[in-house]
């Protein structure tokens, strides 16, 4: 669907180790580490709606077989991690529109 397959040669191994095209992000992970932003992508979405999936009162999705991403396909999109802290100050800055 999106026209960019991973190469043929790559192994589990790879994929394990994110060895692919672009990022695959997830929230409550440390590139997204607050589960409940995932509240904003369902209402933007509208996931319920569209698909039926819920999120509980702990932000883990229901059923609970379902998975959600943010998926980078750029060639030179890297991971990233962002703690607490850099949540904090990201926040701030919006707070005030720095």
């Amino acid at each position: 669907m999106w026209g960019f397959p991973d190469p043929p040669q790559i192994t589990k191994q790879d994929l394990f180790k994110a060895k692919y095209r672009g990022v695959r992000v997830s929230f409550g992970y440390p590139a997204c580490p607050r589960l409940e932003d995932q509240s904003e992508l369902f209402r933007l979405l509208g996931a319920t709606e569209a698909i039926g999936v819920e999120l509980t009162e702990g932000y883990m999705m229901d059923p609970e077989s379902s998975v959600s991403a943010l998926v980078f396909h750029h060639p030179q999109a890297r991971y990233f991690n962002l703690s607490e802290a850099d949540v904090e100050i990201l926040e701030r800055r919006l707070a005030v529109g720095a």
